[in-house]
């Protein structure tokens, strides 16, 4: 019987970034493969830059990617699954929703399902070392600030208001900026398998949720996962979940 053994990424080519429209960029790791890889939204502002989410942690973020050095930023967790809070320790301080504060206070392995997901099967090339699978542990990060429905976050050009959306997780957040008519959505819509059998998912929440985020009047989404797209495709993917999952 043969083994194939993955190679390691080199820690200088483990994240690439993408300059997008509207002063955004995406940065991720494109060694994760596209189902588990987590996009990391920078978005910059005239007072201080937004960084939502942070990957997974494995290779120092903010060291790595040479826009987030240097800048005042305001960190967000648009949940506390280890694909998006694994480099959050690295910012002095991150926001999360409250009802999710309690895991990212103390980000064990089960509650941020890295027991279930963190394998060989996640990666085309693996972490340099020391990374290994067994040793993955998520930092706390040293400040955490809680978000609420309704709040925003102003960087002084640009604001962007915090949409609760339940279901994919009980404290999923997006972030609705009204004025380029962007949408940063997590996990709660993206243009990919949707994920809505977790251990704290719920289908009644996550229904409640698309359908809010259906009236707004979307121009671009930018989700947690894969490519971002437009908000009539946005808008026909939540059509299509909710006609499936009519009850």
């Amino acid at each position: 019987m043969s083994y194939f053994t993955l190679s390691r990424g080199a820690a200088t080519q483990w994240y690439r970034t993408q300059r997008l429209a509207d002063d955004i960029t995406l940065i991720d790791e494109p060694a994760i493969k596209p189902f588990y890889r987590c996009n990391i939204w920078h978005l910059r502002g005239q007072d201080r830059d937004l960084v939502v989410d942070f990957g997974l942690g494995a290779v120092p973020l903010r060291e790595s990617v040479a826009e987030l050095s240097g800048h005042d930023i305001v960190a967000v967790a648009s949940h506390t699954h280890f694909d998006h809070i694994g480099a959050a320790h690295e910012f002095d301080c991150c926001h999360v929703h409250s009802a999710e504060a309690d895991i990212l206070a103390s980000p064990d392995n089960r509650r941020t399902l890295a027991d279930a997901f963190v394998n060989d099967q996640m990666f085309d090339a693996l972490p340099p070392p020391p990374y290994s699978h067994s040793g993955y542990r998520i930092t706390t990060p040293p400040k955490i600030a809680l978000l609420e429905d309704g709040d925003v976050i102003d960087l002084g050009n640009r604001q962007l208001e915090v949409i609760h959306t339940p279901g994919h997780s009980p404290g999923g957040i997006a972030l609705w900026e009204a004025a380029t008519a962007t949408l940063i959505s997590g996990d709660i819509i993206y243009d990919g398998e949707l994920i809505e059998d977790l251990w704290h998912s719920n289908l009644d929440d996550y229904a409640n949720s698309l359908r809010r985020l259906r009236r707004l009047p979307i121009r671009t989404v930018h989700g947690g996962h894969f490519p971002s797209f437009s908000g009539q495709h946005c808008h026909q993917l939540i059509d299509t979940w909710l006609e499936t999952h009519q009850r």
